[in-house]
């Protein structure tokens, strides 16, 4: 698991590698300026002969950016270094870095006022911004601002260093303005606010710089925080045994479909055969069973007693028995419809149940102000609503959920004791132990009607198939992401549907057992370099 880290938290690390470890910080800052002139070297190469402008802070940022002009002169670039202030006021290591930087020949010039300097811009075939980096606070002004701005005008390459100048670390938004990055080399670990728009596009491709930090510091700092590689995601999924059938590999009984919503019971119930599961049964009202046998040849269906509305009747609490003792996993919501005799079911079932239970969709807006009800469930839930779902689960607005994602879904998750997956750009999932993982996969053409069903069926799918439910949750919402991501690859994100991506599930679990994501630069805006 990768680490994701505040500002803060990845401030409290450098302290301790430079406190207790006993790694001068003129070291850190020459390993980060160093990778960060590599990988320019390598994504932009040939550097030699290039002419690179580095715009530098009076902080520790800028203090990297010195390294960065020192290594690329090294290799022949024609650097030219700013710095947005007075060089008295550069102090620590910085100024330590300033000062070699001069003696090896290069020539820091000081803005102090910009419409001077601006008579004079200079050229450059890459900009690197070194003016504020992850040390940001408050709402970028005055010759900061400018610089922003002026840089952003430019049309070329710029590459950040640790994090676009005014972006928030934490949260993704702006502090009023921000670099926009065709590149960012981040140390250490990337950053939360990486992970959320705005400042997810602003950071352009994402280039993590290993330090090599211990794992002890990680356990000082304790994060709980992580994003799944492919590389973990392949030890979760489960062995297939050579002689196993279908009964070996799990069985999945949904609840799901009501009348004009058969699609999403169809998506839900073939995507548990897609991730890999032996057996699947439908249950649905009554007068959808022919129409759905006719669609999903492989799924068998279990018709029940109906309302009025064509949705499936509390009545058809009496009728689930053997049903139940069947399964391995029960999934419920998708299509479902919010049908007060619907609802009823769905307590009843919560209720009645002991199975691992996945809740998506309508099963989730049935059980709003039944937090007790999911508490209190004797096995194992993983819920995975999208913000709306949520905020009706626990009675707050969408307003509150989306300024505070990572908090909500960690106090939730905590509150009911079980797995909660809030979708998204990114997903969020939390355990009871108040972890959180961040899934990277995915992209904008699975914004259609009944990629959450297909998330619903992969998922359920897992958990049958004997993969814990945290677990289940991660590699659910990394392999639907991926089976999108190819999807795109083929088709385009316009005209993508749900369908394609189901259709897309068994190859993205072909291409994690047999290779690496993150090396395919189409897929994600994750890299682990160096």
């Amino acid at each position: 698991m990768e680490v994701v880290v505040t500002a803060d938290e990845m401030r409290r690390i450098d302290r301790i590698m430079i406190d207790e470890i006993g790694i001068p910080g003129i070291v850190l800052m020459e390993n980060a300026g160093l990778k960060t002139a590599q990988a320019i070297a390598q994504y932009y190469a040939p550097v030699s002969g290039k002419a690179i402008v580095i715009l530098c802070g009076k902080g520790n940022n800028g203090g990297d950016g010195f390294v960065v002009g020192r290594h690329l002169a090294a290799m022949g670039a024609r650097v030219q270094i700013f710095l947005l202030g007075d060089k008295d006021a550069v102090a620590g290591d910085a100024k330590v870095n300033l000062e070699i930087a001069q003696a090896s020949g290069l020539t820091i010039q000081e803005i102090l006022d910009w419409t001077e300097f601006s008579s004079s811009l200079p050229q450059a075939d890459i900009f690197v911004d070194a003016l504020l980096g992850t040390g940001v606070k408050g709402e970028v002004k005055g010759l900061y601002r400018l610089a922003i701005e002026w840089l952003n005008s430019q049309r070329v390459p710029i590459v950040a260093i640790d994090a676009p100048s005014g972006v928030n670390n934490d949260d993704g938004n702006l502090l009023g303005v921000g670099v926009r990055a065709e590149m960012t080399v981040t140390m250490g670990n990337i950053k939360t606010g990486m992970l959320f728009y705005p400042g997810r596009a602003y950071g352009g491709r994402l280039l993590v710089a290993d330090l090599n930090i211990p794992s002890s510091v990680y356990q000082k700092v304790n994060s709980q925080k992580f994003i799944a590689t492919t590389e973990d995601v392949r030890r979760m999924l489960p062995q297939r045994r050579p002689n196993g059938y279908k009964n070996t590999f799990g069985k999945v009984l949904l609840f799901a479909g009501s009348t004009g919503l058969t699609g999403a019971a169809a998506l839900s119930s073939m995507s548990v055969l897609k991730s890999g599961a032996g057996m699947a049964i439908l249950a649905l009202p009554k007068s959808l069973n022919a129409i759905m046998e006719g669609k999903i040849t492989e799924v068998m269906t279990a018709p029940l007693p109906e309302t009025n509305a064509g949705s499936i009747s509390v009545s058809a609490i009496g009728s689930i028995d053997k049903l139940m003792d069947w399964c391995h996993v029960i999934a419920i919501g998708p299509g479902l419809s919010t049908h007060p005799e619907t609802s009823r079911f769905v307590v009843q079932l919560l209720k009645k149940a002991n199975k691992p239970l996945v809740i998506d969709a309508d099963g989730i807006n049935n059980l709003s102000g039944e937090i007790e009800l999911i508490r209190q469930y004797p096995a194992d839930v993983i819920l995975t609503p999208h913000v709306g779902e949520l905020a009706r689960l626990i009675q707050k607005s969408n307003e509150e959920i989306l300024q505070n994602r990572v908090q909500i879904v960690r106090e939730w998750a905590t509150i009911l004791g079980k797995v909660l997956l809030l979708k998204g750009v990114p997903t969020i999932i939390g355990d009871p132990r108040g972890n959180i993982y961040f899934n990277l996969t995915a992209n904008s053409g699975m914004a259609t009607a009944g990629c959450g069903d297909v998330l619903t069926g992969i998922i359920a799918g897992f958990l049958a198939q004997g993969m814990p439910p945290l677990e289940a949750a991660v590699a659910g919402a990394f392999v639907h992401g991926l089976a999108g991501d190819l999807a795109k690859e083929s088709l385009g994100e316009r005209g993508m549907i749900a369908s394609d991506i189901q259709n897309h599930v068994p190859a993205a679990l072909q291409t994690i057992e047999r290779g690496n994501v993150e090396e395919d630069t189409k897929r994600t805006p994750f890299r682990r370099l160096f």
